[in-house]
């Protein structure tokens, strides 16, 4: 996690404040489109209100339990994969080993509904520097009305090195929702503990690519 990575006398960097204070807003951007119900609609998103994080976002559609696909992508996800990734597997971020537990908080994430935060980890190897990462999910309601789509961001901090780069989940945080649940800080379960994580067109045309 982002609060992992703390300085010589065990302080968080001003990147990693910087970074959580995104996140947070990210987050009270996809509550404030709640408007007193569980999930909002996806139509309700207003890109230019998560611009810090804009080239990390990413809108998914469901198309199995436990499996979605990218229809929106920011650049930095391109960057990752070494490839567009639009109309890819979300889980192709994902180690192979790690992708049955990310299926499950998927299923969590629509049939709950539930908000999920995940801190994720690449390992080094040779010419990929080991990378850290944290994925926020956010379901949304299609134009239909179904909890079928989802509003995430991927961020990570460091070089990517050599794509493409996928994440074995070290820690998970999954919030239930209803109409009257106000999300809070989220608290990532990891295996040593517990610990509380937190333009213009032009512009937006840049950073996001659409696949229909």
């Amino acid at each position: 996690m982002w609060d992992d990575r703390r300085d010589a006398n065990g302080m968080g960097t001003p990147g990693d404040a910087r970074l959580e204070a995104e996140l947070r807003a990210f987050l009270a951007h996809w509550d404030a489109c709640r408007k007193g119900r569980d999930v909002p609609n996806r139509s309700d998103i207003d890109p230019r209100r998560i611009a810090p994080l804009l080239s990390s976002t990413f809108i998914v559609e469901r198309i199995a339990p436990g499996v979605v696909r990218l229809r929106l992508a920011g650049m930095d996800l391109g960057d990752l994969m070494g490839m567009d990734v639009r109309g890819m597997p979300l889980c192709s971020f994902i180690a192979p080993e790690s992708r049955a537990e990310f299926a499950r908080h998927l299923v969590d994430l629509f049939d709950g509904p539930a908000i999920a935060r995940l801190a994720l980890r690449s390992r080094a190897s040779i010419g990929r520097p080991a990378l850290a990462g944290t994925m926020l999910l956010l379901p949304l309601r299609s134009d239909l009305g179904d909890i079928s789509r989802a509003l995430g961001c991927l961020v990570t901090h460091g070089p990517i090195g050599r794509p493409a780069r996928r994440f074995d989940i070290e820690s998970v945080s999954v919030q239930p929702l209803s109409a009257t649940t106000k999300p809070a800080a989220l608290t990532v379960i990891a295996g040593t503990g517990t610990r509380t994580a937190a333009t213009n067109a032009a512009r937006l045309r840049g950073h996001l690519r659409i696949v229909s």
